[in-house]
C-alpha cells in the first residue's frame, strides 16, 4: 500500500513564492466545501498513514506529547498532509503558524520570525511554522528561515507534493464516516451502495478531497426516495466523477495547457 512519506529533520528545499495564513477555524471550515467540513479533529478520524500514525508510533506519541522535532511530509494531494499539521495544532500549546510556497513572501517570512522572537522572550511560549507546497519556495525564501529552524525557534514542518496516496480501504472508511457525521450533511439521511462506495474509492486514485467532493456533487444533485433517504449507487457515483484527474507534475501543467 503506498503511503504518505516522512521525512525527519530539515532539509534542502527548493523552487518560488507568498502570504501567511492561520489554521482555519471550525466556522470557517463549517461553510466551507465537504473535504474542509471534515478535517479529522482527532487521531481516530484521522484514515490513513497508520505507519507513522497509529498508536504506539513514534510520531504519534511525539505529537500527543508536544514533543515532536521538524518534519517534512510529502505525498499527492488529499493524502492528510494538511489535516496532520492541523491535528499537530490543535494537539500543541505552541503558537501555529501556516505560510504558503505559493503565496508567501520574504517579508512574510521575516516578520513571523520577529514575531517568533518576542514570543519566545515575552512569553517562552514555543512556534510551530507549517510551510505548504514547500517544494515552491526558492533559495532566498529557504535562507529566511532555515537558520532559525536549526536553531530552535521555530519547529518546522512542511508539505510537498509526492509520492503515495490513500488506500481504497482508507477512502471508504473516510466516505462512510462522512454519510454519519454531522459537519458533512446535517438533517440528511445517505446510503452509498458497496460497489459505489468501491467505484469512488478506485476513481479518486488515493486522493481524499477528491472522493469527498464526489460524494457531495453526488448528494446534493440525487433527489431523496419516498422514505426520505438519499441513496447514492453506480449511477449517481459514475456522474459525479466526469473526467480522470488531471496530473500536473513537472511539465503536465504547459503539456495540459498546450
Amino acid at each position: 500500500m503506498e503511503q504518505l512519506s516522512l521525512s525527519i529533520g530539515c532539509e534542502a528545499l527548493s523552487s518560488s513564492p507568498e502570504g501567511t495564513d492561520r489554521v482555519a477555524t471550525a466556522q470557517e471550515n463549517a461553510r466551507g466545501p465537504l473535504p474542509a467540513r471534515m478535517r479529522p479533529r482527532s487521531f481516530e478520524e484521522y484514515a490513513g498513514q497508520q505507519h507513522i500514525l497509529a498508536p504506539g508510533k513514534l510520531l504519534r506519541r511525539a505529537i500527543e506529547a508536544d514533543r515532536f522535532s521538524s518534519v517534512i511530509l510529502s505525498g499527492p494531494p488529499g493524502t492528510g498532509k494538511t489535516s496532520l499539521a492541523e491535528l499537530i495544532a490543535l494537539s500543541s500549546d505552541s503558537e501555529f503558524i501556516r505560510l504558503s510556497g505559493v503565496t508567501s513572501s520574504v517579508s512574510d517570512i521575516r516578520k513571523e520570525i520577529a514575531t517568533a522572537v518576542l514570543r519566545r522572550q515575552h512569553t517562552g511560549k514555543r512556534t510551530i511554522l507549517f510551510v505548504d507546497e514547500i517544494h515552491r519556495f526558492n533559495k532566498a525564501q529557504q535562507d529566511g528561515f532555515l537558520p532559525y529552524v536549526e536553531s530552535g525557534l521555530f519547529t518546522f514542518i512542511g508539505a510537498t507534493t509526492e509520492n503515495p496516496s490513500l488506500s481504497q480501504d482508507d477512502i471508504k472508511k473516510l466516505l462512510a464516516r462522512a454519510l454519519v457525521d454531522e459537519r458533512a450533511f446535517p438533517d440528511k439521511k445517505i446510503e452509498i451502495l458497496p460497489e459505489a462506495a468501491d467505484f469512488l474509492a478506485a476513481a479518486c486514485e488515493g486522493d481524499a478531497r477528491k472522493s469527498l467532493n464526489a460524494l457531495d456533487i453526488a448528494v446534493v444533485t440525487t433527489k431523496a426516495s419516498e422514505d426520505g433517504v438519499i441513496r447514492i449507487g453506480m449511477k449517481e457515483a459514475e456522474e459525479s466523477i466526469q473526467k480522470k484527474e488531471v496530473l500536473y507534475g513537472d511539465d503536465g501543467h504547459y503539456d495540459t495547457a498546450s
